[in-house]
């Protein structure tokens, strides 16, 4: 990384996109965020 704000992004994106959406959580019956909303509605 060539500057602390790309590194702030990087790992910004790899919160928000892998970490907080992709992966299974046990709060949601070990299912992801994504797929607990879609069988919400």
């Amino acid at each position: 990384m060539a500057t602390r704000q790309e590194a702030r992004l990087a790992i910004f994106e790899c919160v928000e996109v892998f970490y907080n959406r992709v992966r299974l959580q046990s709060a949601l019956g070990f299912k992801s965020p994504v797929d607990f909303e879609q069988q919400l509605n």
